[in-house]
């Protein structure tokens, strides 16, 4: 299933802040179906990597810990205005997304 992904960017303080949407589910595991009573299969988002003009700047590891359609946001000095931004994830499931912007702060 495609998931959406938005970035946004702005200058922030000195630095470009990058805040990036991503549409999925988080489910931990633990919850049950209200109907069926059967505990909801996890699916979660496991990795999320940023690369700046096709340099990889930093792989992080999420879990379960995190609320549905996540957002995240990060600051850095090392992007500019025009420079590409690429956002990727993968899940526990294998579903994988990607979404690139342009900065524009």
């Amino acid at each position: 299933m495609a998931r959406e992904m938005k970035i946004r960017t702005r200058t922030q303080e000195g630095a470009i802040e990058v805040l990036v949407l991503v549409t999925h589910p988080m489910e931990t595991g633990m919850r049950k179906d209200k109907g069926s009573s059967k505990v909801i299969p996890a699916h979660f988002i496991q990795e999320l990597s940023i690369e700046l003009n096709g340099k990889l700047m930093t792989t992080t590891s999420l879990g379960i810990g995190v609320s549905e359609n996540p957002l995240l946001g990060f600051r850095t000095k090392a992007a500019k205005n025009g420079d590409k931004l690429k956002i990727s994830w993968k899940d526990n499931k294998g579903e994988t997304g990607t979404a690139e912007a342009v900065v524009d702060a």
